[in-house]
């Protein structure tokens, strides 16, 4: 292993409109999976490999970032921070970098979680290699991402979530290995709009100067809400914590074996907890509640008898006795798109009531701070502070 320093470069920025009502009070980075941000997740790959500084890029709500990870002491690392104050794009955000990198970098996304393994290699690539890199993996639905043309070891074209035929699933990992120079490659890309790091790369591929490292771990992504419980179930299923500090356990409780309980979970008699479920430090759920494939916020309540599945409930929320958060595979719009075959019951932002007996499903995404009546059924887009009422 060569020795030379790299730094990280975390790109955080972001405000992730997609995942609203998530990202109303919080930085998309540190939504929790797994009963951790997404970040932190992040951090820890780079953390197991030979890089002890990272430079995080923030923006939005960035004092939530700051506050969580500081000075990097907790972690082992040096961590920095430099601001992109108006997010302009991914290429812009790595020019904020330039003040305070002065050699071999690699950069990464603060909300897609991969392996140490590919950390290495693309630093081994920033200090060894004369082309900048960028890692590769394979997926099942390439279209979404931007999808990469090869001849061999070296990227030849990116192209942004085609809408032609896509003849190869091999996609953009979002891990890249940079010299220097690649800021002068960023100011040098002339592409209409936010400045993403991909105009610049396609622009380096066309010249023959990009490599392509080929990877086929872990790559977890969440662009949508739904992926969340995706990445959560895998997050869960490599190490479930249900030892946690303060967790009170009522009787004839069943947990899963695929069960995160964050500390000071307080579960009453007769509940049963799926797998796929990850509960958050001080989260209450009632007597007889049935909780699965879910993600719980801290200081939640699930109500008596409650049913929360294929869900997510933020933070200091209040579900009803009764209520039912649940369904099958659901069509969900998100913004100009229409996702079909979802497997999303419902989506409950932070602060919100959820009377007794109501029902969410297909999809249903209820806002910050509304207010549901008990009985309401609700099944499409509820903005923030609303009141739902019967009738």
């Amino acid at each position: 292993m060569n020795n030379d320093s790299v730094t990280a470069v975390i790109l955080a920025a972001g405000e992730g409109r997609r995942l609203a009502p998530l990202t109303n009070r919080r930085p998309k980075p540190m939504v929790p999976v797994a009963n951790r941000p997404l970040l932190e997740h992040v951090v820890e790959a780079i953390t197991a490999t030979a890089i002890d500084r990272i430079v995080f890029v923030v923006g939005y709500k960035q004092e939530r970032i700051r506050n969580h990870f500081g000075d990097g002491d907790n972690w082992g690392v040096t961590i920095e921070y430099v601001e992109q104050a108006t997010q302009l794009g991914t290429g812009h955000a790595v020019l904020q970098a330039e003040p305070v990198v002065d050699g071999p970098f690699v950069v990464l996304n603060g909300d897609r979680i991969v392996d140490p393994e590919i950390v290495s290699q693309l630093r081994d690539s920033a200090v060894e290699a004369d082309l900048p890199a960028m890692a590769v993996t394979s997926v099942a639905h390439p279209r979404q991402y931007g999808v990469v043309s090869l001849d061999g070891e070296r990227v030849t074209a990116i192209d942004e979530k085609p809408e032609g035929t896509v003849e190869t699933n091999q996609i953009n990992a979002g891990v890249y290995a940079f010299s220097p120079a690649i800021f002068d490659a960023i100011r040098e890309t002339h592409a209409p709009g936010e400045l993403a790091i991909t105009a610049t790369l396609d622009d380096l591929a066309a010249n023959e100067s990009l490599s392509a490292v080929r990877y086929d771990g872990r790559w977890l992504d969440v662009s949508n809400l739904w992926d969340l419980l995706t990445v959560n179930a895998a997050l869960i299923g490599e190490s479930s914590e249900t030892g946690a500090d303060g967790l009170v356990l009522g009787d004839s409780v069943t947990v899963a074996d695929d069960v995160a309980l964050a500390g000071n979970v307080r579960v009453g008699p007769n509940v049963t907890i799926g797998g796929s479920t990850a509960i958050g430090s001080n989260a209450t759920i009632e007597a007889g509640a049935v909780v699965e494939n879910a993600v719980i916020f801290p200081d939640a309540v699930i109500g008596a008898g409650a049913v929360v599945r294929n869900a997510i409930v933020a933070g200091n929320v209040r579900i009803g006795p009764n209520a039912t958060v649940a369904g099958e595979a659901a069509t969900v719009v998100v913004g100009d798109a229409v996702h079909h075959g979802v497997a999303l019951a419902g989506v409950v932002g932070d602060n919100a009531s959820v009377g007794a007996g109501a029902t969410l499903t297909d999809g249903a995404v209820v806002g910050d701070d509304v207010d549901a009546d008990a009985g309401v059924v609700i099944d499409d887009r509820i903005e923030s502070g609303a009141v739902v009422r019967r009738g």
